[in-house]
Formats: C-alpha cells, sequence, structure tokens
C-alpha cells in the first residue's frame, strides 16, 4: 500500500492532468469557431446570395458574379477560398466576430462603412435604377415621393431615399432581400422597387418588360463595390488587391464579366 504522502503527491498528478486536459479541450473548442487564416486552410467568405447576377442559389449551389470573381482572386493568389450565403446583416456579424475572414456581395463601398471595415480597390461601377408598372408616371427620383416604394434594408437604395426624402420617410418600405422586394410590386403593393441597375435588369429579364419599365435618372449617383474584410486586416487585403490587379491584366475579369453582363451596357 502507498504511504499518505505518496497518495497525496498521486492525486495531485491527476488533478495536474484533469486540468491540463480540460483547457486543451477548451482550447480545441474555440479554434473551430474562427475562420482560417493561413493558406494552407479555405478562407471563409460570406454573401448574402440573393441578389442576382452577383450572387444566387441554384440547385443548391452559390453561383454569380462575385463567386466567380473571389474564386478567380483566391487563385490567382494560391488561396483556398469557402463560400457561404448568410443573411445581409449577419455577413457583418460573422466578420465582426472572427467567424467570417472576408464579405463579398455587391457591397457599396462609403465612408460610413470604411470607418468598420476595410474595402479592397473597388471591382464593379453601379447605379440605382428605379423598377415600376409599366403604365406608372414616374419618370425619375422625386416622382417617388408620396408612393410606397420597396429597397433591400440596409443597403444603397434605402440610403438614396432617405438622402432625398429623409429618414423618417413612411413610404419606404424595407426587405430582407429584393425578391421580396419585387414580389411586392408584382402585387401592386408597392409603386416602385429601387435596386442595383445590374439586379434590376436581371429581374426584368425574368419576368419580361411587358408589365414592368425601369426607370434612370441621372440625379444618382454611381457606386462603386468593393470587397470587405475587418478592419487592419492588411495582410488579406494586400492579397485581395494584388489578386484582383492580375485578373484585371490577363483577362480573367473581362471574361467573367462577359459571362453575366453581355448584355448590359458597364
Amino acid at each position: 500500500m502507498m504511504s499518505t504522502n505518496v497518495k497525496k503527491w498521486a492525486m495531485a498528478g491527476i488533478l495536474s492532468l484533469s486540468v491540463f486536459s480540460l483547457v486543451a479541450c477548451g482550447s480545441n473548442q474555440g479554434s473551430e469557431n474562427k475562420p482560417a487564416k493561413t493558406q494552407d486552410q479555405a478562407l471563409t467568405v460570406v454573401t448574402n446570395a440573393e441578389f442576382p447576377p452577383f450572387e444566387s442559389q441554384e440547385g443548391g449551389k452559390i453561383v454569380g458574379f462575385d463567386v466567380d470573381l473571389i474564386n478567380a482572386v483566391a487563385k490567382a493568389e494560391n488561396l483556398q477560398v469557402k463560400v457561404q450565403h448568410t443573411p445581409w446583416d449577419a455577413m457583418f456579424d460573422a466578420i465582426d466576430h472572427d467567424k467570417a475572414n472576408v464579405a463579398i456581395a455587391a457591397i457599396t463601398v462609403n465612408d460610413e462603412r470604411k470607418q468598420k471595415y476595410d474595402f479592397s480597390d473597388s471591382y464593379f461601377e453601379a447605379k440605382q435604377f428605379i423598377l415600376v408598372p409599366k403604365d406608372s408616371t414616374v419618370a425619375k427620383l422625386d416622382d417617388l415621393k408620396g408612393k410606397k416604394i420597396g429597397v433591400q434594408t440596409a443597403t444603397t437604395g434605402e440610403k438614396v431615399l432617405q438622402d432625398r426624402f429623409g429618414k423618417t420617410y413612411e413610404g419606404i418600405k424595407g426587405f430582407d432581400d429584393i425578391p421580396a422586394a419585387i414580389d411586392d410590386l408584382t402585387t401592386k403593393r408597392l409603386d416602385a422597387v429601387v435596386v442595383d441597375k445590374a439586379v434590376v435588369l436581371e429581374y426584368v429579364k425574368k419576368i419580361g418588360s411587358q408589365k414592368f419599365k425601369i426607370v434612370d435618372d441621372s440625379s444618382i449617383q454611381p457606386e462603386y463595390y468593393g470587397i470587405l474584410v475587418k478592419k487592419g486586416n492588411s495582410e488579406l487585403l494586400s492579397k485581395i488587391n494584388d489578386g484582383l490587379k492580375k485578373i484585371k491584366q490577363d483577362g480573367t475579369y473581362d471574361q467573367i464579366s462577359k459571362k453575366y453582363f453581355a448584355d448590359q451596357a458597364k
């Protein structure tokens, strides 16, 4: 039998091993929730796949201009990426809480967002268009005053309307995604939808131009999309910018653009 002292030493050793095991398990569990940060692991890319032709889901797969673009950028820089569909607001939360490395979803670069996030060089110039019924008398943005207008919440479309009519204007109706806004326009619960040019043109191709028309107001200034990363992630941002430069120089960007926007004037 062991002496009392030997028993005490043995028990202390068992307790130490137990504490070490618990700490080790806790460390592993915490690391599973963090996105990859090295070249050997896939970077987590979040996108709101409800915004064709930039991103959408087909047969359970995420496709679109932004998806092809980020894959091309990653290939040019020998990076691996894993693209995940995420609701619009949740994309930014994922970046904030280190659950994703990159967000790409036709995200407009503006001063407010630049205070909190870092953006790549711009990769697309866009503009807000107005979609209205064919018999609508709306010919410019100011004609929407007093009407019910659909936008995707927290997007440039919403900001354009708030800047023109005020943040308290009751006619603005926010949606989680553009398809829901288009549905309400189709069923006449809305008088108009304000959304990115390329997206409007894509929907008109699908639903037809017999019932709807597009209004282009020259007073609405163009906007620029950028790839978003967490503030201060200069290493990743540099790789993304290098990749963008490479695919623009070797013609890959033009090929992707032609695939999605061949019938649209840029």
